[in-house]
């Protein structure tokens, strides 16, 4: 089925990315916004708005119920939700396929292993891989917190198990900093995200942070699109994404000047 109109169920840059894709394949778009984005650039261009709440993100940008209502006002074929937000929320995406719209991301069991970063690091134990020590599972109380980074020692990281961005994110230093950045980084999780469950893991202060990107058509082919550095960061969130990585470079330049050197 072809998209003939889109929602865009998120605000600013990301929502301006998706106004454009959709402008050059003819694909009308809908924005949704706070009352606080009325007059915001992703509003003023899209080709229909909806108004789904007031300011805070929880009452719009997080409410499924106005964003699907929405959609079903201007009648949208297909629902794109960005990054953030709704994003990795795999209930949402089901809501939508359950309403006959089409849900524009991973499926719903994707997002739920992947999306999910403790649901994630259980499957990548399952499989074998190594892990960062941390908690297993979700932390139930500041008592489980405090006996686990005793374990695994100081630094140790907070971490909202669903959404992305540095959200979520607290460096815990000792143990007398533990329970209050425990309860920021619930507290920003759920503002953020609607989900206030956090994590632990040992906190590594200078890591290399490699992602591969992998594209599906939704019908059984994907590819990867390589590797690339995303290393520097400010609070957590990428500032510069490098591809390849500077070690993959590196690489290529010593096996060039070694076949150089054999000619």
């Amino acid at each position: 089925m072809a998209i003939q109109k889109l929602l865009i169920a998120n605000r600013g840059e990301i929502a301006l990315r998706i106004h454009r894709a959709c402008h050059e394949l003819g694909i009308k778009t809908v924005a949704v916004h706070s009352t606080a984005d009325a007059d915001a650039m992703h509003v003023r261009l899209a080709d229909e708005t909806v108004c789904i709440g007031p300011p805070a993100a929880t009452d719009s940008y997080l409410n499924i119920p106005n964003i699907i209502s929405a959609a079903e006002i201007v009648h949208a074929d297909a629902i794109h939700p960005g990054y953030g937000f709704l994003s990795e929320n795999a209930q949402f995406a089901e809501i939508v396929e359950s309403h006959g719209i089409i849900w524009v991301g991973p499926k719903p069991e994707h997002i739920r292993i992947m999306g999910d970063k403790i649901e994630a690091k259980r499957t990548a134990a399952k499989l074998g891989l190594p892990l960062v020590p941390g908690s297993a599972g979700a932390l139930t109380s500041v008592a489980e917190a405090h006996a686990l980074a005793e374990e695994i020692g100081y630094p140790v990281l907070i971490k909202a198990a669903s959404g992305g961005g540095g959200r979520g994110m607290k460096v815990v230093q000792s143990d007398d900093q533990l329970e209050s950045l425990m309860s920021q980084a619930a507290s920003e999780a759920r503002s953020a995200f609607g989900d206030d469950t956090v994590y632990m893991e040992k906190y590594l202060a200078d890591p290399r942070h490699i992602e591969f990107q992998v594209f599906g058509d939704g019908e059984g082919a994907a590819i990867h699109l390589g590797e690339r550095d995303c290393s520097l960061q400010r609070r957590h969130q990428k500032v510069l994404e490098e591809a390849p990585p500077l070690s993959s470079r590196r690489k290529s330049a010593s096996a060039w000047a070694r076949s150089s050197a054999r000619r």
